[in-house]
């Protein structure tokens, strides 16, 4: 697979099918002279921020407080601050350790630069792995989830002008016509990913979409709308610019995905239902029904758009719209997702078939449905959201993602954040092992692998998302282990990455029980794991860089951790 610096020449001659995907055929560029002047959020105060978040508070001190009051009470208000074209001391490099260079870290830069993907001599965003030992299939190609962690660290490092380039061209792509099988998708879907198509004998390039048609199993992704917005949100508190989230066209953008998403219809729960395949758990993997990476994600999405929306008469229809599912969605995930030792006993005892409003056992639970494992893994102090509740049915593994971003979004609250953090220092053999940070847990195998899966060859038990462990995954943990005021935690993973990952390539997962072992079908120079691993340093050097990605709890939106009589 050839390099990316700059030219996208090489990769033109690679693609095949053409006719497959949906086209746009030498996009015209927004006109930028149109744009309003960029104007700047608040930023009165930044230094009473940045002078609160001392080492001691941040759990630096040899003697780390237990839990995160002091830590919380700094970051109160960091929503309302941002820090404007501040480059992260990794430019250099140096390590946050020691006076002298990190040649992990230049390496780390040198690889991201070489994956920049450019349209018409402007960075768009960064393909998904570098590897030249192998077929390229779709890793030549830019995926909307894959290119966050990218955009978070051009961000940190002072260079936003590459993220909002690939959110306007990825909102140009949002509006073009859809169709899997001559089924039209709704008009506010995101894009999967996309690739820039060079043709040499007529000079031009163009962008080449892929919606769900050329992935596998043909399932068009619910995620890239979420993490669009929430880039979105993430430039916009790195800058201080408004400018770009007040265009008519990313306020128009916004308001097409949150019609997806927000629309009524037979469904009586607030989560988000969704099919197998349609978020980094791109293939069959049981988590079809309401998984809580994409209520994570569909939580966060939404307070991020309050926050972007303009209040016009448009916007404040769907502001309206969004406050009143934030708080159905919030009672409902804080009630029926979480799991801790109390819950997981309640359930044990459950009564079944019960029926009327006074009915505890709301989704007629089996108890026996209950996994032998769960009762080893709950930790007396320690909890976390499981990964789906429907009828009959609670997935109890664990998943990462969702996880942290409830975390990140407040969707968890502090007490439930700080049992999260607890059970993975509980179950850190577990959960990090010799590479951080397993995708989900436990594996599946045997009998329940080939119903679950289909037999899926790539999903065998510890490996790839059936249990492997997935090093992009260690900015999420660094973002909530700073949050929470326990940064030790993702110091300490870190610093187990940094053992073997650049050693052995920069790989896409890991399998085995404790990761041991470079996955069977990973690719060698995964971007995402790349970016994961300098996001992860510079929050670690710079916490105030949890801003742009982090939430603070609406303190509307009133926790509820008891379950009740009635529904």
């Amino acid at each position: 697979m050839s390099t990316l610096s700059g030219d996208v020449s090489n990769h033109g001659s690679s693609i095949r099918n053409v006719d497959s995907f949906s086209s746009v055929a030498e996009l015209e560029d927004i006109d930028f002279s149109r744009l309003p002047r960029p104007r700047h959020l608040n930023v009165e105060r930044q230094g009473s921020l940045e002078r609160s978040l001392t080492d001691t508070q941040l759990g630096f001190s040899p003697h780390p407080p237990s839990r995160a009051e002091n830590f919380f009470r700094a970051l109160d208000h960091f929503d309302g601050v941002f820090s404007p074209s501040k480059r992260s001391g990794f430019t250099t490099p140096r390590s946050p350790f020691g006076p002298g260079p990190n040649p992990m870290i230049a390496e780390a830069w040198e690889a991201l630069r070489r994956t920049l993907v450019h349209f018409r001599g402007q960075p768009v965003g960064t393909i998904a792995a570098l590897d030249n030992s192998d077929e390229k299939l779709n890793y030549d190609q830019v995926f909307v989830r894959d290119f966050v962690p990218s955009a978070l660290a051009f961000l940190m490092n002072g260079e936003p002008e590459i993220v909002k380039n690939f959110i306007l061209k990825t909102l140009r792509l949002q509006s073009w016509e859809k169709k899997i099988d001559r089924f039209q998708l709704g008009e506010g879907v995101m894009p999967a990913s996309f690739k820039v198509l060079h043709d040499p004998v007529r000079n031009t390039e163009t962008l080449i979409a892929d919606f769900g048609e050329s992935a596998i199993g043909r399932v068009a992704p619910v995620d890239s709308g979420f993490w669009w917005i929430i880039l979105l949100r993430a430039y916009t508190k790195s800058t201080g610019d408004t400018s770009l989230s007040e265009m008519p066209e990313c306020q128009k953008g916004m308001r097409l995905i949150l019609s997806l998403c927000l629309s009524e219809g037979f469904d009586t729960f607030p989560t988000l239902l969704c099919a197998d395949g349609c978020s980094m758990i791109d293939r069959r993997m049981g988590v079809y029904g309401y998984p809580i990476e994409i209520q994570a994600l569909f939580f966060m999405a939404l307070r991020c758009a309050l926050l972007l929306l303009k209040h016009d008469a448009e916007g404040k229809e769907f502001i309206e719209r969004i406050v009143k599912r934030l708080h159905a969605l919030s009672y409902h995930m804080r009630n029926y997702f979480w799991l801790d030792l109390k819950q997981l006993n309640d359930i044990y005892r459950y009564k079944t078939e019960e029926y009327s409003h006074t009915a505890v056992n709301k989704f007629n639970i089996m108890p026996d449905s209950l996994p032998e494992w769960v009762f080893d893994f709950m930790p007396v102090c320690g909890g976390y959201f499981i990964g789906n509740v429907g009828p009959s049915n609670m997935d109890f593994r664990w998943f990462c993602l969702g996880n942290c971003i409830a975390i990140l979004s407040s969707l968890a609250t502090h007490e439930q954040a700080t049992k999260i953090m607890d059970l993975i220092e509980s179950r850190w053999h577990e959960l990090v092992g010799e590479m951080p940070l397993k995708v989900c847990y436990p594996a599946i195998e045997g009998h329940e692998w080939r119903i679950v899966t289909g037999c899926d060859p790539k999903n065998t038990r510890w490996s790839y998302h059936n249990g492997g462990s997935w090093p992009v995954l260690l900015w999420l943990l660094t973002a909530a282990c700073i949050k929470t005021g326990r940064p030790q935690i993702a110091r300490r993973a870190i610093e187990l990455a940094e053992l073997r990952l650049s050693k052995d390539g920069w790989p896409e997962y890991y399998d085995g029980k404790l990761g041991r072992f470079i996955g069977k079908q990973a690719r060698k120079y995964q971007t995402w794991s790349i970016a994961g691993y300098l996001v992860a340093k510079m929050m670690l050097e710079d916490p105030s860089h949890l801003g742009m990605i982090a939430l603070e709890e609406d303190k509307q939106l009133k926790p509820v951790l008891k379950r009740s009589a009635s529904f």
